[in-house]
């Protein structure tokens, strides 16, 4: 996600090199402000990170950490889910499901303490919208977004990460509820997108989260083994929920192909600021105040396999947008152009059995880095597409999560809440391997002040440098 997607103006609490009378400071601050980066050290506003390309400009990143090693706290969820943490300042969000013995207590009451379980289905039926202080894990508060949670293999309708702005937090469920809350926890606006247009048709549910550009929110619904309703992009009014267009995205893609669990993301195409989604055998860029197609590239499932469903999300890596399918081919794509671009903007592709079917690519600045599920790590040169090193066998799989980078290391966590480390660069080398006790673990690190931030099956911890 580019900082075009973040240009809402953040309010400061001074007005410097002005005398102001205490009596009149709250007044002035309602009215004065200036531009936070998005990329201050103390925000991992959505999925991936500030550019949605899993990299943090942080630094003094942990290495090594265990249970009883550099873990400054770790709180105890209610249940498994793939969504990941998001950050603001001293505020974590996190979507979950309950616990089994949770639904019969009704309520959301501050400060509650959640119930540890086992991984058995998709846990309670109502889904909730978590806020968690930064400072020592505790539960600030906890609001209901909807009920009806199921399984679907790996996903339960926890899936979809929130995605914030500093002043408000929204929200999707597997349900179809977009929700928006404040940060004190007041539900500003929620719009069920099943109810206005019709049954997501995923054979494996809906795991796509919500972006934010500029004063809107966007969310994409790529379905179609189990419907026959058309694939759409939707934005809505960031305050209100009002629609502000719904585009339908063709595709010619058969049997399951047409379903995708792939989020967004927001890339300069043509000098513009554009919509690029994967998914359905297809890459598209779309005008993002219309949502209106400006290119498309075929080539994600060159053999019409019928079971070629994509969970990558795509990553902007300098002038490429780099896309991954179900395993191969990874495709890198220039950027500009209209209409039908899969011949011209191919600038290279990659088609090892090897690469990455669920995890999304990470992009340390030069280097691409792909995980396949199986446990092999693979590093590319951005730029060409050249094997650095890899396929490499790492700690076995399965992986889910996508890789982190930043600080010169890479970052990537199995399904058993193993972490290994490596470094980035040219070299494959191994720095550290580091196992928590938190069981099933789908979701990838969010990062705040040199402090790691992972959700596993029964906490979310929050992992530092400093010894305790």
């Amino acid at each position: 996600m580019t900082k075009s997607q973040f240009r809402t103006k953040y309010y400061s609490t001074m007005q410097r090199g002005i005398a102001i009378p205490t009596s009149a400071i709250l007044l002035l601050l309602t009215f004065f402000v200036v531009p936070v980066s998005v990329h201050a050290q103390g925000h991992w506003p959505n999925w991936r990170g500030p550019d949605a390309d899993g990299a943090t400009r942080a630094t003094n990143l942990p290495l090594s950490w265990g249970e009883d090693q550099n873990i400054r706290w770790k709180t105890p969820l209610p249940a498994w889910a793939g969504s990941s943490p998001v950050i603001w300042g001293d505020y974590i969000f996190l979507t979950t499901p309950a616990s089994k013995d949770e639904d019969a207590a009704e309520g959301d009451g501050i400060g509650r303490r959640l119930r540890r379980i086992s991984m058995e289905g998709p846990g309670g039926d109502k889904l909730y919208l978590l806020c968690i202080s930064r400072k020592d894990g505790s539960l600030l508060w906890k609001k209901t977004l909807d009920k009806g949670n199921k399984l679907y293999g790996k996903h339960n309708m926890a899936s979809p990460s929130p995605v914030t702005d500093g002043r408000h937090v929204w929200t999707m469920t597997g349900t179809g509820k977009l929700t928006c809350h404040d940060f004190n926890g007041e539900m500003k606006w929620q719009r069920d997108l099943q109810k206005d247009y019709g049954k997501f048709g995923l054979y494996w549910g809906y795991a796509a989260s919500p972006i934010l550009y500029k004063d809107t929110v966007i969310v994409s619904v790529l379905h179609g083994s189990e419907t026959k309703d058309p694939s759409y992009l939707v934005a809505f009014d960031m305050k209100t929920g009002k629609t502000l267009w719904r585009e339908e995205r063709r595709t010619d893609a058969e049997k399951e192909c047409p379903d995708a669990y792939t989020t967004p993301i927001i890339a300069k195409v043509n000098g513009k600021d554009a919509i690029i989604i994967s998914g359905a055998d297809y890459v598209t860029a779309h005008e993002p105040s219309t949502g209106k197609e400006i290119w498309r590239a075929g080539g994600l499932n060159p053999d019409k396999s019928p079971n070629y469903r994509i969970c990558g999300t795509p990553v902007s890596a300098g002038g490429l947008i780099i896309a991954t399918s179900r395993e191969r081919p990874v495709l890198a794509l220039r950027r500009d152009g209209k209409g039908d671009v899969t011949t011209s903007n191919l600038a290279w592709k990659y088609d090892d059995k090897k690469a990455p079917d669920v995890p999304s690519v990470a992009f340390d600045g030069t280097y691409l880095y792909l995980l396949h599920d199986n446990g092999f790590l693979t590093c590319l040169k951005a730029a060409d597409g050249s094997v650095a090193w890899g396929p490499e066998r790492i700690t076995g799989g399965p992986y889910s999560a996508s890789p982190l980078v930043g600080d010169g290391r890479v970052y990537v966590t199995n399904e058993d809440a193993v972490t290994t480390v490596f470094a980035t660069g040219p070299e494959f080398k191994e720095l550290a391997k580091n196992k928590l006790d938190g069981g099933y673990t789908l979701s990838s690190f969010a990062v705040a002040d040199g402090e790691l931030f992972l959700r596993t099956q029964k906490c979310l911890y929050c992992i530092t440098q400093k010894q305790n």
